[in-house]
């Protein structure tokens, strides 16, 4: 059963696949479209992937990788609206509920890696 993290990045997920669809269909922008695309939606995806994960080590990474993807899409939400192609109310809203994601991922990865259990050495 999904987590509220897992949750929360899905309803991302779905806030940036709509956004992209619109800035093909009808901004006609393909290039950034599919850039946000692909960094908005690893981040609930690697989110998911690490509730399999096969060691603690394997869970960080993949948080990790949520985080940083976090944080590539910020970087896209910046160039989209300073371009025109969103406006800054929509920005602001997509900031803020990546914000939350970045904010929860920080507090998990550091409780994770405060916990980590050393490996052993044969």
């Amino acid at each position: 059963m999904p987590g509220p993290l897992e949750e929360k990045s899905k309803k991302f997920a779905v806030r940036i696949v709509r956004l992209s669809q619109h800035l093909a269909d009808e901004k006609k922008e393909h290039v950034l479209s599919r850039q946000i695309l692909r960094s908005g939606t690893s981040i609930g995806a690697n989110i998911s992937e690490a509730r399999g994960a096969q060691s603690q080590s394997d869970f960080i990474s993949k948080f990790s990788i949520a985080y940083k993807e976090a944080f590539e899409t910020d970087y896209w939400i910046d160039l989209l609206e300073e371009t025109g192609y969103i406006q800054a109310k929509l920005g602001k809203s997509l900031k803020a509920d990546l914000n939350e994601l970045i904010s929860i991922l920080t507090t998990s990865l550091k409780t994770s890696k405060a916990n980590r259990q050393p490996t052993s050495r044969l």
